[in-house]
């Protein structure tokens, strides 16, 4: 691992920041995290949070506590460097950053724990505060702390959360254990708070889908405050090993980019993006052009089309009355359009779709039909060797990515080897395979990282740029 040099040329900066991680997934980080977050924001203090690993619903959350986007740190998805330029572009302006944790704090992809929460807090050179769920024990919870502390000295635990505590009794007696032999602070004790986060297929509702998103953001804030001693949390935030001034010139884009127009479908159905994918489109040149596919009549005039992932299967219904939408959206694609489109997107522009024994038209694009079962059909990262034509990436290019989805397929009468993409690690679309490509349209299930695969976003601009010039 690279060594990190401290800003010696900000040595007075006021920018610290800290790491909530859990002992396991489900341990309670996420209710942390984001009333830390929200709380701080109400004080006046200007937090940026950040999110661990492939992920949007917790993201969503984290945006929606601190007024601004969540930023995605992964260290399998980015180079070392890209992370780190990534966590200075967007926490340099701030007075707090937050990093939310994934899965356990030493958890990664093999048994060393590569990639894990711990080998981030080391990248960032900050120190972690760890959430710890007390349900049916109590010292045992110290030796838990005790065996976190001792298994990688590199990694400075500075405090503990302990979460789900049953009574007042319960409390004291973890919290005198974990202080007396982990000799480590207990700076906040949470009950068992009940529905914070409804569950769904996909584990979190997201919290553009939550009715009650703003109280529910509104209630953590003020459980923070009240079973955290947030003053302390403050204390034990420190300043990043990383220099928080030390980043490149943005890019310009170049001028004959500028007029290059993108649309991006964001609604119900479709709300998984990376906030710095789009970024990295305007840093390309491109306006932005946001469009919902549940209310919009037409697509817009656009030189290209991004669809993102999100709950097609949830707002089946409305999608398929939305024929109109739906009609134009092929015609265009039919002209020549470039789109890409990512797991849900994908969904969207097949045949239709199976809930219930109900069939509901999609796009009609791909002849696909697809079906959501109980359990997730692809879980995890994904790296993929493009060996087939394609609209946006070169042959032989590696991409890496990541996929999460209920989804099958049901009914494909393609042939495994048209489609573009090789998968190396991951599931695909079928037969280790993954990538529909029709005229300038790729879609596929995996999703990517802008961060990650910076051609991305420049091969989009620049097939929107060729097809408008073209036209």
């Amino acid at each position: 691992m690279m060594s990190l040099v401290m800003d010696k040329n900000n040595s007075e900066s006021s920018v610290r920041g800290l790491v909530v991680a859990g002992m396991s997934g489900g341990a309670g980080k996420s209710v942390v995290a984001v009333g830390l977050v929200a709380a701080l924001a109400q004080r006046g203090i200007k937090v940026r949070s950040f999110k661990k690993g492939p992920d949007y619903i917790d993201a969503g959350w984290l945006s929606k506590a601190a007024g601004s986007p969540c930023y995605n740190l992964d260290p399998y998805l980015m180079s070392e460097q890209a992370l780190l330029d990534n966590f200075v572009r967007h926490g340099s302006e701030s007075e707090m950053l937050l990093v939310e944790g994934n899965r356990g704090l030493y958890d990664g992809v093999d048994p060393e724990g590569t990639y894990s929460t711990a080998g981030l807090a080391v990248q960032l050179g900050l120190p972690v505060l760890l959430v710890v769920n007390c349900t049916k024990t109590t010292r045992t919870v110290a030796a838990m702390v005790l065996g976190c502390i001792n298994l990688d000295p590199r990694v400075e635990i500075c405090g503990v959360v302990l979460n789900q505590v049953g009574t007042a009794r319960h409390e004291a007696l973890v919290r005198d254990a974990v202080e007396r032999y982990a000799k480590v602070p207990v700076v906040g004790a949470f009950p068992r708070l009940k529905d914070v986060f409804p569950q769904r297929h996909l584990g979190v509702t997201p919290c553009s889908e939550h009715d009650e998103a703003h109280e529910a953001v509104a209630m953590l804030a003020a459980a923070a405050e009240k079973y955290l001693d947030i003053d302390a949390v403050l204390a034990l935030a420190r300043k990043p090993a990383v220099a928080m001034n030390d980043l490149k010139e943005e890019p310009k884009p170049a001028p004959d980019k500028k007029a290059v127009r993108i649309g991006v479908i964001r609604d119900a159905a479709f709300q998984f993006y990376y906030p710095e994918n789009l970024e990295a489109l305007v840093r390309e040149g491109a306006q932005l052009i946001e469009i919902n596919s549940l209310t919009d009549q037409e697509l817009p005039d656009v030189d290209g089309l991004y669809i993102g992932g999100g709950f097609p299967e949830t707002n089946a219904r409305y999608l398929a009355a939305n024929s109109s939408f739906r009609r134009s959206l092929k015609d265009r694609a039919e002209s020549g359009l470039p789109i890409y489109a990512e797991c849900g997107g994908l969904i969207y522009l097949g045949e239709s779709i199976v809930l219930d024994g109900e069939v509901f038209p999609l796009v009609g694009l791909f002849p696909v039909r697809y079906g959501l079962e109980k359990r997730p059909q692809a879980h995890g990262y994904t790296v993929l060797e493009v060996d087939g034509v394609n609209p946006f990436y070169p042959i032989g290019a590696e991409i890496c990515g990541h996929e999460f989805r209920y989804s099958r397929i049901l009914d494909w009468p393609g042939r495994v080897e048209d489609l573009a993409f090789s998968v190396e690690r991951g599931v695909g679309f079928s037969g280790n395979r993954d990538g529909l490509v029709y005229k300038n349209v790729l879609a596929l299930y995996t999703h990517v990282h802008a961060v990650g695969v910076p051609q991305w976003a420049n091969a989009l601009v620049n097939k929107a740029l060729e097809w408008r010039s073209g036209q």
